[in-house]
């Protein structure tokens, strides 16, 4: 489980990987990677990658390469490296499948106010991470996590991934880390996701990669409990979401400088 409360280096948490499995080896790769940076930089870590990309503009687009063999790597990376790992679940009919495989059951923001997906996830007893919807102002997720609560579950997580603006665009409010705080579950600022140019004319999501920096440390300089970033070795080629994903070799300079931020903040 996440030791989210019982952090030593009282640092931000952080959820990271590629948008979706794309294979056992990439996946063995950028856990490896992200495992020694993180561990050197004491930030908690837990390994991110979705089983199955439901959400896709296009019919075309790539989904996965199987849901059962897709969550066998998931849990293959939480057993060689001893880490946690988080995917997300579209339908209450999945919650239980993933629940074998992974430690966090995320929500897609496009999904959140689905009770029956929120029951079905904490039905299973893992910590469920709800993205907020892009159409919902923050002090709406106390409803979603509530849902999730009177399941009888608590392990709740809360994500700002920035909100519609226009048609074709995001962004982000930080006032509502503090506000979805305030409820009593640790809020994580979803930077990649964020940054987000979804439905272009060509039917593949755009991006700004270029303002992943700006907007984490903004993340870490309001208070976020946890940051998400994905990331790929090479985000040119990825299958998902290669817009607005970090480039690998980039994200150890990114913590370094974000954890600075943390200590700085809190001195």
């Amino acid at each position: 489980m996440l030791e989210l409360k019982n952090n030593p280096a009282n640092n931000f948490f952080l959820l990271a990987g590629p948008c979706v499995i794309e294979g056992e080896d990439m996946a063995m790769r950028i856990a490896e990677r992200v495992v020694k940076i993180t561990e050197s930089l004491k930030i908690p870590y837990v390994f991110k990658g979705s089983y199955r990309k439901a959400n896709r503009s296009r019919l075309d687009s790539f989904m996965g390469i199987g849901d059962e063999k897709a969550l066998k790597i998931l849990k293959k990376v939480h057993d060689t490296f001893g880490i946690p790992t988080v995917t997300d679940i579209h339908a209450a009919d999945e919650a239980e499948m993933a629940a074998e495989y992974v430690d966090v059951l995320q929500i897609p923001a496009f999904l959140c106010r689905q009770t029956d997906l929120l029951v079905a996830a904490a039905d299973t007893g893992k910590i469920i991470n709800i993205k907020k919807g892009q159409f919902l102002s923050p002090n709406a997720m106390k409803f979603a996590a509530d849902k999730v609560v009177e399941a009888g579950n608590k392990n709740v997580m809360l994500t700002e991934r920035g909100t519609t603006f226009g048609y074709q665009d995001l962004v982000v409010d930080y006032r509502g880390i503090p506000e979805m705080q305030s409820f009593g579950y640790p809020v994580i600022l979803d930077v990649t996701h964020s940054l987000q140019q979804p439905n272009q004319t060509s039917g593949v999501t755009g991006g700004m990669p270029q303002l992943i920096e700006t907007v984490a440390k903004a993340g870490i300089a309001v208070g976020a409990d946890g940051l998400f970033i994905e990331t790929h070795e090479h985000p040119e080629v990825a299958k998902s979401d290669g817009a607005n994903m970090l480039r690998l070799d980039l994200l150890e300079g990114l913590l370094t400088k974000l954890v600075r931020i943390r200590e700085a903040i809190q001195s």
